[in-house]
Order: C-alpha cells, then structure tokens, then sequence
C-alpha cells in the first residue's frame, strides 16, 4: 500500500522538494536551485569526497525516504553529477518501520559539498515526516482492540499535505478526505448558507452523486435530521462519551459515524468504546514534534 502511494505522490514529492531546495539556496520560483548558491559549502574543496550516518536520536517511525532521496538526486542533477559521481545513498530502514533511539538510518556517500548542501533539507522533511508518522503510532496503539479507525484531517503544514497525509499512513491510521475536491464534508456554515441540513444533502447528492456526503451535526436532533437527509457519514462534533452511545444505537447502521474536536490521546478509549466508526484529529498534523536526527561525516 505505501508502495503505491508514494508512486501516485512521485511527481508531489520532485515539486516539494525543488520548493525546499530553492528556499535554502536563493533561488526564485523561475529559477532552478543550484548548489554551487551555497557559500559555505564552497568553503570545502570541489573534489573532497565523504562519507556520513544519520542516526535517530529517540524512538520513531520512519517515514520520508523518498523525500530524503529527491533531495540528493536534484542537488546531483544541478551539478551535472551522475552515475559515479552521483551521491550514494544506504537506507537501513524502511518507511513505516519502528526504530529505537540511536538507530542509523542511513548512510551517504560523495562530494562533501553535496552532502552538506543537502544535509537540512533532506533532514527537514524526514523529521518532520517521522514526527507525524510516530505520532500518528501512538494514537493507533490506544485504539487497538477496537473497530474504530483513526482518521488524519486537512489541518496540515501548508505544502505537505500530501506528504502528512502519506506520514499518517506510515503509522498506521487512514486518509481522510484529501481536500475540497473528493468528498463533501458539510459543516455548521455550510449549512446555515444552503438553508438547513435536508438541503444541504440533497444539493451534494445531486451536484456529484459520486462522491461520499458527511456532514457534522452538534445534537442528537441534528443526527436525526442528517440520517432522514441521506448522509453517508456524520460527524459528532464535541459530543459527549453519553450523546455519542445514543448517536450509535439512534443510526444503527444507517450511516457512518465519526468523532471529532479535541481528541486527545488520553480520551480515545473511551470514545472508541463507544461504538464510532472514525475518530478524526487535527494534532497528528499540526502539532508537529520533529524527530531529533544527526548527520555526523565518518
């Protein structure tokens, strides 16, 4: 699965890290980075070869190989280098792949200068990557045990959408909608504008019959109303661990349930026991905690 994931996210992850990279080296969005831009790098002779680890200060999951290796192949394809001259790259772990503190990840190998140029870019991405996916661990571990499913939400760091979402999966909980093209997601605003939840509904279904329809309700007659309506999943928002069993034994099935708002990893147990299909939280991507790493030259 993350296999084929990361084919769909390849042309993603080339646009996401030519971003970075003209970011560090002071290249505009017409421009291609270049890494003779980095003036420190150019301190170290131009042919002065290297060898470097980088290792996992504390427990994680691995998740950002792929970034990890864009990085490198487009600072050698700046410089002309390949084949020989291309830098070498030795991953000893996989994404997805739990791993203790002090583990080496990987290990490169080439020019110095590439090696350095590339060093907080390609560790940016893997640590931030590993941060979500480590995250995204821990709530799952709470949930075991249950039918419930964890689902990630649109709160991402802006230009890693993709890459969060992917990070998600690594550690082991599921995609929610991508973003505002791929499902209908009708919240409190959205239906105050189109006249109520009936109308809300009705409009998605016959707009793009498609697509799966959730809408988030905020009390049980707004549940009632959502079923009637033809919803195919519900959101409680904020609903308490009592409102959420009678939510369940009210749908009995008609429709999906998911529960969202402040879903913190010290109350997901109980909310799973409840019976919900979904719980969704916004913290496994926008309250990123970077995984400590170090890149240190042999």
């Amino acid at each position: 699965m993350l296999t084929t994931q990361l084919q769909a996210l390849k042309e993603d992850i080339r646009h996401t890290v030519s971003w970075a990279l003209k970011e560090d080296l002071g290249a505009s969005a017409e421009q291609s980075a270049k890494a003779d831009q980095d003036v420190t790098a150019m301190l170290i002779p131009e042919n002065e070869q290297a060898v470097a680890t980088v290792i996992s200060r504390e427990d994680c999951i691995i998740c950002g190989v792929a970034w990890v290796n864009e990085v490198f192949a487009q600072l050698d394809e700046s410089l002309g280098h390949s084949g020989d001259k291309a830098t070498k790259i030795t991953w000893f772990v996989n994404d997805g792949e739990a791993v203790e503190a002090n583990t080496t990840l990987f290990e490169l190998e080439g020019y110095a200068r590439t090696l350095l140029t590339g060093e907080r870019a390609a560790l940016n991405f893997l640590q931030t990557l590993c941060g979500t996916a480590t995250i995204t661990s821990q709530y799952v571990k709470e949930l075991a045990g249950s039918n419930t499913k964890l689902l990630d939400t649109r709160k991402t760091l802006p230009g890693l959408r993709s890459a969060q979402k992917y990070a998600v999966l690594c550690g082991g909980g599921v995609n929610h909608r991508i973003g505002l093209f791929d499902a209908f997601l009708i919240k409190e605003n959205h239906i105050a504008a189109c006249g109520g939840i009936d109308k809300a509904i009705a409009t998605a279904k016959a707009n793009h019959s498609d697509k799966t329809v959730e809408v988030e309700v905020e009390s049980l007659d707004e549940l009632s109303q959502a079923l009637t309506a033809g919803a195919d999943i519900i959101m409680l928002d904020n609903f308490t661990p009592t409102m959420i069993e009678q939510a369940v034994a009210a749908t009995r099935g008609k429709a999906k349930l998911e529960v969202s708002g402040n879903m913190t990893i010290e109350i997901l147990r109980e909310y799973a026991k409840a019976g919900v299909d979904f719980i969704s939280s916004g913290a496994l991507t926008k309250h990123v905690l970077a995984v400590d790493l170090s890149m240190r030259f042999k």
